[in-house]
């Protein structure tokens, strides 16, 4: 018994004095929103800046490669460029020269070449 009083009185003696009329700070509803509301404008910075942008050249990008056909003059990620002579399923073959073919994965061809 005599340990947990003393446990309680050196809980309350370590506790920050309280001060005699003054409002107490922070804590509720208010200091909470004010609390996340930095960290949720800046999540929506980020979005707008760098995420929302990505996911749209993303997109375009993938539609860019659905409509690949054959004839079309692309350029490669490594830099290498071609006409498209032949779709596989994820595999385009380049044309780079007379009798030079070269096999390239889909997702390696970065644009059209004009």
């Amino acid at each position: 018994m005599y340990l947990s009083n003393s446990f309680f009185n050196l809980a309350f003696a370590m506790g920050a004095p309280s001060q005699q009329g003054q409002t107490p700070q922070g804590g509720g509803l208010i200091g909470f929103i004010f609390t996340l509301l930095p960290l949720i404008l800046i999540f929506i910075i980020f979005y707008l800046l760098l995420i929302r942008p990505q996911q749209k050249k993303m997109k375009e990008h993938q539609k860019f490669i659905s409509e690949l056909r054959v004839g079309q003059k692309v350029f490669t990620a490594g830099g290498v460029v071609g006409k498209i002579i032949k779709i596989e399923d994820n595999i385009v073959w380049l044309e780079v020269d007379k009798e030079v073919n070269l096999p390239i994965i889909k997702g390696y061809i970065s644009g059209p070449f004009s």
